[in-house]
């Protein structure tokens, strides 16, 4: 199977396939099978995945979007209740259906219940029936024509088998992808909204697009895979990208939170900036400011949400302010807005937030301008002796941005305290509000007689 990460982008939006079926038969390792790379999570246990989530795919030269769901049970409550309206909604908004069974289990009641509407839907419809690892399970899944959704497709998620066959009827069944364009747009800017568990990521995002676009629940750990919407805010549109909570160490976590802690740091790559989201009513903890690094690391512009602002009383208000001055030194370059995700509150206060953030991390200084602020910035308070030795800075320029990064040719080694020093007065004249900045030194080497 040849499969391209990274696509031309087409003049219009390309085909969308939805992958549906009950919990467990199989439909993300199948998804994974037809991208050709471990994206979407997977487990041996029911309802790893809970909302609906795009991936890109190429089959035949033919670029489609996969959209993964979570288990359909028509008969759900609560929680699975709203995996499966998840999954309602895909199947309307997709232009064809990819239905999973289990070619070892066959049709059950729920298999039976998911066919009606998928009939009502009137979109086309691919049966997979999944698990079909030998000859004997695959002769038997033929039986699957009485379901008048045409030939079904024995296929082994877990092998590839038969995955050809089925993924050639998938590009039948989509409609003709508009003409590809070479002149790729900007495209929407890329926010990533990270924050340990149950801090209320998810429930922001359904709050910026307007729509319960992700199953949100009490219960801490509902979001697995990294979730995208574009949502349009000021009159222009953004990508979203809502995260799994990052657990307290990677190492700690098993089977899907492993692979979902890891998805959210690939998140945090893709993304521009990113929104910390932090629980206004709980202490800044350990785990919270682990995800801060994991920013500043990935060179990353950040905003602080502080969430859940309609719990905070007075007592907390003050307690809150010295914890952010004691655990969040490190990032006072951040913009920090209170909202309440739930109710919409100061919710609107977020582009602001981000365009700011998005304007430092982009922004570049000119080198003379760089220069004659180094040139005073020495002169008012020069580099300390160090063992007879003063280190000077001969030049500097900045060679990139986002983030800002800026490369000192100096005479000898600075201190880490003269390079904070540096980076502080740059944020003091030039802004960088929101943005990491990142200083390189070339040490001139010593001429041998």
């Amino acid at each position: 199977m040849t499969v391209s990460d990274e696509l031309d982008q087409p003049a219009g939006p390309v085909p969308v396939l939805a992958v549906v079926g009950r919990p467990n038969v199989g439909k993300s390792t199948l998804v994974n099978r037809i991208l050709g790379r471990r994206e979407a999570v997977v487990e041996d246990v029911p309802g790893v995945t809970r909302d609906r989530v795009s991936y890109d795919a190429v089959w035949a030269g033919r670029a489609f979007t996969v959209v993964d769901t979570g288990g359909w049970d028509p008969n759900a409550r609560g929680l699975a209740e709203r995996i499966k309206a998840q999954a309602e909604v895909a199947v309307n908004l997709a232009d064809a259906v990819l239905f999973v069974v289990d070619a070892t289990v066959g049709i059950t009641d729920a298999d039976e219940a998911v066919v009606r509407v998928l009939r009502a839907s009137k979109k086309p419809v691919i049966l997979a029936a999944n698990k079909a690892d030998d000859q004997r399970i695959e002769a038997e899944s033929h039986s699957l024509w009485h379901l008048g959704l045409g030939e079904p497709f024995p296929v082994s998620a877990l092998h590839g088998r038969g995955s050809g066959d089925m993924l050639d009827a998938i590009i039948a069944a989509l409609p003709e992808p508009p003409p590809e364009s070479f002149d790729k747009p900007l495209g929407p800017r890329r926010v990533a909204i990270v924050g340990k568990p149950n801090v209320g990521k998810s429930s922001l995002l359904n709050r910026l697009a307007g729509s319960e676009r992700v199953v949100v629940d009490s219960v801490a750990g509902t979001t697995v895979d990294p979730v995208d919407e574009l949502v349009e805010l000021g009159g222009r549109e953004w990508r979203f990208i809502d995260t799994a909570g990052i657990r307290k160490r990677v190492k700690e976590a098993s089977g899907h939170e492993f692979y979902a802690s890891l998805r959210t740091s690939t998140a945090i790559d893709r993304a521009e900036v990113a929104v910390l989201v932090l629980d206004a009513d709980q202490t800044i903890s350990e785990q919270d400011v682990r995800i801060l690094q994991t920013v500043r690391e990935a060179g990353r512009a950040l905003v602080i949400a502080f969430n859940k602002w309609d719990l905070v009383d007075e007592d907390r208000r003050h307690y809150l302010e010295r914890e952010v001055e004691r655990e969040l030194v490190q990032v006072q370059w951040a913009p920090r807005i209170n909202i309440t995700a739930r109710t919409g509150w100061h919710v609107d206060r977020l582009v602001v937030a981000l365009d700011k953030a998005l304007e430092g991390w982009e922004t570049r200084v000119p080198t003379g301008a760089l220069n004659a602020f180094l040139g005073r910035l020495v002169a008012e308070h020069p580099h300390p002796v160090r063992s007879g030795k003063q280190p000077k800075i001969m030049f500097a320029t900045q060679p990139s941005t986002a983030p800002p990064t800026f490369v000192l040719f100096t005479s000898g080694k600075l201190d880490a305290g003269y390079e904070r020093y540096i980076e502080r007065r740059l944020r003091e004249d030039f802004g960088f509000v929101g943005t990491p900045i990142v200083l390189t030194q070339r040490v001139r080497e010593k001429r041998k007689r």
